[in-house]
């Protein structure tokens, strides 16, 4: 069994404004930190353009027109002011769509143990009617909806590790007991959501939020004392991760302090959660991540741990 890669040159086609943090460069970083000779045996293909049906099962009809008809055929138009589109953000953003759910279709099909999706922009603070902090579609939360339509599966979780709370699947997932949402994110930060106290209707959001400095051992900490055990209750037959990459050290919108072996020891951690009740199946999604440097290093320890499951 293998690892697999998913990622479209579509992806630098998302132009930003200059000085912009969410930028084509972190695309051609992560590329570049898995061209390593470390990562031959990632098995490599292109991400398919998603479709609109599978947006649905998250997003509201009128926003995905809404979007749709806003995206411009030149310079950027702005949505907010973090959130803009360029001439190729569509596209980018339907690769994304349709690379998640080609990582989804290729674990629960069994030919590979588990994919990881690089493609940008990032899609965990989108709520179900509304783009926010660069997202347009939870590319994560698409992912989960359409394994449970398509395969059946009667629980999934998404676990999320950037440093911002994703909002947005928190909201999509707010009232459904089939889903467990679970985050760790440094408060107070960009959203402003992800308080301890928010558990979703089912008691199926776990937030364990995390302060200015805290660093490696209060974030391994709230995994192995709260999100672990929740998830180990809840034994999701699929396991979607929200891959940012921007808590790490060097990042420049967040203080966590977190190094890349963090996260190599967070995704074993979920890795093994995902062995005793899912079968190993595991799509994971890039998120944030923002210091070049950082990402490379991060993305890095992220993929090679995930490609420990086929050695």
């Amino acid at each position: 069994m293998t690892t697999l890669l998913l990622s479209h040159p579509a992806s630098l086609d998302h132009l930003t404004p200059p000085g912009h943090p969410e930028r084509p460069d972190r695309m051609r970083a992560v590329a570049q930190a898995l061209s390593e000779d470390r990562f031959n045996a990632l098995v490599r293909s292109e991400a398919p353009k998603g479709d609109l049906e599978v947006v649905s099962l998250c997003h509201d009809n009128h926003y995905i027109d809404e979007l749709r008809h806003v995206a411009p055929s030149s310079g950027l138009v702005y949505l907010d002011g973090d959130t803009s589109m360029s001439p190729g953000t569509w596209e980018a953003v339907m690769r994304g769509v349709g690379g998640a759910i080609a990582a989804t279709d290729a674990v629960m099909k069994g030919e590979h143990s588990n994919a990881f999706v690089a493609t940008r922009p990032p899609g965990h603070h989108a709520e179900h009617n509304k783009p926010m902090g660069f997202c347009f579609f939870d590319q994560a939360a698409i992912a989960a909806r359409y394994a449970q339509r398509t395969y059946g599966i009667t629980r999934a979780a998404v676990v999320d590790f950037d440093v911002h709370h994703g909002n947005g699947t928190q909201d999509i997932f707010w009232a459904d007991p089939t889903v467990m949402y679970c985050s760790t994110h440094q408060m107070p930060l960009f959203p402003g959501t992800g308080a301890s106290q928010e558990r979703g209707e089912h008691d199926t959001v776990v937030n364990a939020p995390l302060h200015d400095g805290d660093g490696s051992a209060k974030f391994r900490s709230a995994f192995d004392n709260l999100i672990l055990p929740q998830l180990q209750k809840f034994a999701p037959e699929l396991l979607i991760i929200s891959a940012g990459f921007d808590a790490h050290r060097r990042d420049p919108l967040a203080s966590l302090n977190l190094d890349a072996e963090d996260f190599g020891w967070v995704t074993r951690k979920l890795m093994d959660l995902a062995d005793s009740t899912a079968g190993g199946r595991i799509v994971s999604v890039l998120e944030g991540g923002y210091d070049l440097q950082g990402l490379k290093e991060s993305a890095a320890a992220h993929v090679s741990a995930l490609m420990g499951a086929s050695r």
